[in-house]
């Protein structure tokens, strides 16, 4: 596992498995985000598989599957939501932590300023300059 701090309330990663909830939830996680789609992974990391895994290991699980090209502001609102609600860390996860780093930088435009979410997501190794302009956007209606 590679878990990549970007507050002291939300992390990203690559790819999970059922073998890595032990270490999720004693790191202090109390929920966890799948942001991959199905069709991108084995039946066995499925949102359905994961689900058991995930809740069985006493974790909240919210399946909020993203693709690039079908992000939109309905799953920037629940993975906002899902952040808000926890009661503590939510640890999201998709195939390399981008999107999820995404998701969350779109989510936080107008509460942060933009400079300051760019920054939080490069210190844990996502360059998501590009969307400087976008989470501007945002941030002004």
């Amino acid at each position: 596992m590679d878990i990549r701090t970007i507050t002291d309330s939300y992390a990203v990663t690559p790819q999970i498995t059922p073998e890595d909830l032990d270490a999720i939830k004693a790191a202090g996680f109390v929920a966890v985000i799948n942001n991959r789609p199905d069709s991108e992974i084995p039946p066995e990391w499925q949102s359905d598989a994961m689900k058991i895994a995930v809740e069985g290991a006493g974790l909240t699980y919210v399946v909020n599957p993203v693709t690039h090209a079908g992000l939109n502001m309905d799953m920037v609102a629940l993975q906002m939501a899902t952040i808000d609600s926890a009661g503590g860390p939510v640890l999201a996860y998709c195939a390399s932590g981008t999107r999820s780093s995404i998701v969350w930088s779109l989510g936080m435009a107008g509460k942060m300023p933009t400079e300051a979410i760019i920054n939080a997501t490069a210190r844990a190794g996502y360059d998501l300059s590009g969307l400087a302009a976008r989470i501007d956007g945002l941030a002004e209606g």
